[in-house]
Parts: structure tokens; sequence; C-alpha cells
């Protein structure tokens, strides 16, 4: 009996015992919910009554990956839909999806193409010898489909779509129209778009990149993000990256703070912006920051937002406040006007390679520093964010103001473009990589950044299911007790403050051009200001409670108002 169970088991796929996980925690929750104790869960289910604890105080984040699991509020997932067409139909939405994220048009015949592939593909992995279902990605079957994943209500076009080049020549006027009838500046215009970035992701020629690929299960260079970036016409006003990832709680931010990132991190298992990420940034950040902007600048408040049509941002964007006025771009126009796409976010991910590079040239340098592949490996989301706000910071005002010139030309003054950016990057990155012994030409640094934006691949969609059941195990609240929060306190402050003044004295001492030593150590001062007025508000505060405690201690009631007094 035993070995016939098992050999049930070896042809269910990993995504199946996921799901049938997955129901039986809902099952225990709902058990508890109507009033049964985990003592009695533990005898009906057959489950030690410890992991019946340890599910309930998981509660709040198994019910939230429930409900954001859902892609599409797809009804696909049914008892009586299941099997590899159920998986196939899964991963084609995922697919969907992000062909919508990116804006790509997707025929019908595209969808059954696709559909056929991944039914292939999925074959293969189970085995020459599995039973698996006949499937024929057919019109019937499509229309079933499409109701099964309500896709109703999206666009499926039976011919190719371009870009609308007149759309995109006559758009502009419109817009100047707008503008003027809303009375709006440049500083008061602003543009944000989605990007897609494989945060942790080698060129394909190097060892590292050769040895993941080799290796069974999830690929970490797959692992991605979707970043949400914008500004204002006038260039002087950068937002705050929006930032998406698989996981709420990455192990790599347990000591963090995440109010405090250089981003805003939200989380979704798609690694998506939907509809309700999107309207959270707009109604608890976007429409904030303009407005302490706004005051900061002496301008009224009020600013128009432009956007694309992304499945995530809501048509209804434009009720949500009286003083934004919310407009969409036409239809495949995007890659001719949005200005986010011109340049911007093909600078920033060239600067985020860079920036990675050198992170690694920085620490593999170090004296008894780890190697290129043990710095890899270590290399995690927290890292990638610190790289993400260091290439941001690099797209300059003059740049950002000069990708307007197609929509909104009357705010552009002078403008020679990015052409030159990624070439330039590019460059640095090849040379870099010989700091760091890594074979690459130029076309494999250009091969990488433009697979940021590449469509999925049935590899990659099949990987990423995969990665889902991992994910659950990896970065799942646990009971266990976290570490410690980084805190900053009197001594680690004093410390470190020791360790910069004596890094000074060092150059002022044996570096014979103080032309050079001078501004560098005066730099270097003024930088770790802020840590500096840290510290005197900790030993103010200190030296405050330890008079305080000293007083309430005191046994003479009139020693005490002595010394208040005082």
């Amino acid at each position: 009996m035993a070995e016939k169970r098992k050999s049930g088991e070896s042809g269910v796929s990993s995504s199946t015992k996921h799901r049938r996980s997955l129901n039986t925690k809902i099952e225990i929750i709902e058990r508890s919910e109507r009033g049964e104790t985990p003592t009695e869960i533990s005898r009906v289910l057959g489950i030690p009554r410890s992991t019946i604890a340890t599910i309930l105080q998981k509660k709040e984040w198994i019910q939230k990956r429930v409900k954001g699991s859902a892609p599409m509020q797809s009804t696909v997932i049914t008892k009586q839909h299941v099997g590899l067409i159920a998986q196939v139909e899964r991963l084609l939405i995922i697919w969907l999806e992000d062909q919508y994220e990116r804006c790509a048009p997707v025929s019908s015949g595209r969808i059954r193409e696709k559909a056929g592939s991944l039914y292939d593909d999925l074959k293969k992995q189970l085995g020459e010898s599995s039973d698996a279902e006949p499937f024929n990605a057919n019109g019937e079957w499509l229309m079933r489909f499409k109701a099964r994943a309500n896709l109703h209500n999206m666009k499926v076009s039976d011919e190719a779509v371009s870009a609308d080049e007149q759309a995109a020549r006559v758009f502009p006027k419109t817009l100047a129209e707008i503008i003027e009838k809303g009375g709006y500046c440049a500083q008061q215009v602003f543009n944000v778009d989605e990007t897609r970035l494989f945060w942790k992701k080698m060129p394909s020629r190097t060892n590292i990149a050769k040895e993941e690929k080799s290796m069974p299960g999830y690929k970490a260079a797959k692992d991605r993000i979707t970043l949400l970036f914008g500004a204002n016409a006038a260039g002087d006003f950068k937002l705050k990256p929006l930032l998406v990832y698989r996981s709420e709680n990455p192990r790599a931010f347990h000591r963090y703070s995440k109010a405090f990132l250089p981003v805003i991190w939200k989380s979704d298992p798609k690694a998506q912006v939907n509809k309700d990420i999107f309207e959270d940034w707009f109604n608890y950040h976007f429409v904030p920051s303009v407005r302490d902007y706004c005051s900061k600048n002496n301008l009224a408040f009020k600013a128009l937002l432009i956007l694309d049509n992304a499945p995530g941002h809501p048509t209804s964007l434009g009720d949500m406040h009286p003083d934004i006025q919310v407009v969409f771009l036409p239809p495949n126009t995007t890659s001719l006007l949005q200005p986010m796409e011109q340049g911007v976010i093909a600078s920033f991910k060239a600067y985020y390679l860079r920036s990675t590079f050198a992170q690694a040239i920085w620490e593999t340098e170090k004296q008894g520093g780890p190697t290129l592949k043990e710095f890899w490996k270590s290399f995690n989301i927290c890292h990638a964010v610190k790289n993400i706000d260091e290439a941001w910071n690099e797209i300059k005002q003059p740049d950002l103001n000069g990708v307007w010139k197609k929509l909104c030309p009357d705010f552009v003054s002078d403008f020679k473009g990015f052409t030159g950016t990624v070439k330039k990057v590019t460059k640095n990155v090849v040379e870099m990589g010989k700091d760091l012994h890594l074979d690459i030409a130029p076309k494999d640094v250009e091969e990488l950044l433009a697979s940021h934006s590449e469509e999925l691949t049935n590899e990659d969609l099949i990987e990423w299911e995969q990665q889902k059941v991992a994910e659950e195990q990896e970065d799942a609240p646990t009971v266990q007790e976290t570490p410690p929060r980084k805190v900053l306190t009197i001594k680690v402050l004093a410390e470190a403050f020791q360790h910069l003044e004596a890094a000074m004295s060092l150059f002022e001492e044996h570096d014979p051009n103080i032309e050079r030593s001078a501004p560098v150590n005066r730099d270097i001062y003024n930088t770790y200001s802020c840590y500096r007025e840290i510290y005197k508000e900790k030993k103010r505060t200190s030296a405050q409670t330890s008079v305080g405690t000293s007083l309430c201690s005191s046994k003479s009631p009139e020693k005490l108002l002595k010394a208040l007094s005082n």
C-alpha cells in the first residue's frame, strides 16, 4: 500500500502539492474561525497540534497570499478543472498579464500558440510514460478559457498591432489644450511608468550565469521586480520609486524598517503593479509628495498625471482627488510618446548594472574579501535596492526635462537626448568586467539590458511557478525569534566616528598633497554630520534620563524640590 501511494505521488507536480498544502491551511483557518480548538482540528485532520498553532499564527499572511494569487480575478482553478491543462492555463494567465503590463498586443492565434507550446514543455517534464490528458488549443478551447479566466474585458486582437504614429502626431496638440485649460506649468505635469527588472542577472556568457543555468530548480537570475519611476516635466522633482516584489518580508530586510527604504515597498505574488497597489501609491504617496513639492515651491496644489493604458492603472483614477487630473495616452503610443520610455528607463537599467559591478569590485578587492562567486551568491534584494537608489540618482534634471520633447515640446528648452548614455555605460561595464576577470563584450551587456523587457519564455513561466512553492517556505513569517532590528546606539556611533577620524588622519599624515587631502577630509566630515546630530541628541536624552532617574530615586522630598528648582 505504501508503495502504491508513493508511486501515485511521483506523478504529482510541485505546484499541485503546493495547492493542496495551501488548501489545508485555509481549512485549518476556517475551522479555527468556526470555534474549533487546535486540539480538535489536529484530531480531525491528523496534523500535529504544533503545526496547527504555527499555521494559525501565520493566518494573516496566508490569507493575503490566497487573495493575491487569484490572477485577473480568474475562475480557472476549480475542483473540476485540474491537471496538466489547468497548469497550462495558470501559466498562460501569468504570460498574458505580463504582455498587458508591457503593453504588448496579443492575438487569439498567439494565445493558442503559447498554450500549445506550454503544454508540450510541461508534458516533456513529466516524461514520455506520463498519462497526461490530450490537449488541443483550438477555437473551442479558447472560448472556454476566456470564460474561465474572465478575459472578456481584455483586448485580444486578431491582427498584429503596431505603434499608432497618427495618434502620436495628434495627441500632443490635445494635451497642450488640456494643459492650457488647467493652467498647469511644467512643474505640475507628471508622468510615471512601470518596468520589469531581473535584479540578479549576469551576462549570459559569464561562468556564474552558465553554472546557474545548468543547476536544477528556480534560477535567481529569473527573480524579478517591477519598478515604477516618475518625475515632473520640469525634471526638478523625481518621485520616490515604487518597487513591487514577490515577498512582503524577505529575510534580507529582517533588521531594517521598510518605511525608511529609498523605495516604496509593496508585494504581489507575481511581482506586478495591480490596481490596488497603484491606487495605494496614488493616494498615499503621489498625492502627498506633490502637495509638499507644490508648497515648497510656492505653487498651487494641482497636478496633471499622464499614464499609459497598462492594466494596473485604474480608469477611475481621475475621480479620486479633486486637484489631480489624470490623462491616458492613446493606445499604442507608449513607445512613441511616454516620457519615461524616451531613454529614462533604459538609462536606469544600464546605471543599475554598472552600480552592481562597482559593488562587486569593491567587495572582492577588500583584503580577505569574497570571491566573485561568493559575492554573487550573497547578493540579495537589499543590495539590489541600494543599487536601484544609486542608479535612479544618476538620472539628472536636464534628462528628465528633455524626454518631454515629443509630448510637450513647449516645456523643453534644449535636449540632446540619451542616445550616448547606454553606449557609454555599456563600455564602462565591459571595462569593469575585466577587473572582475569576466570575459564579456558590449553585445553581452546589450543582450542583458534588452532581456529585462523581453517576453517571458516557457522556461521563465514554469520556473516562476516552481519558485512560488519555495518562496512559501523561505519567506513566510515564522514563529522563531527574528533578529533584532538595527539600532544606532551611542557606543556604535562613537566607534564609527573613531574609525572615520582615524582614516582622515591617515590621509592627512601620509598624503604629501594637502590640496587633495584637505578637501577630501572636509567632505568626509560634512557627509556624516547627520550622524553627529543623532549622537548629540542621544547624549542629551541619556543625560536627562540619568538626572531624572537619580532625582526620582532620592529619599528626601526636600532635596528633590531643591534640585528641581535649580
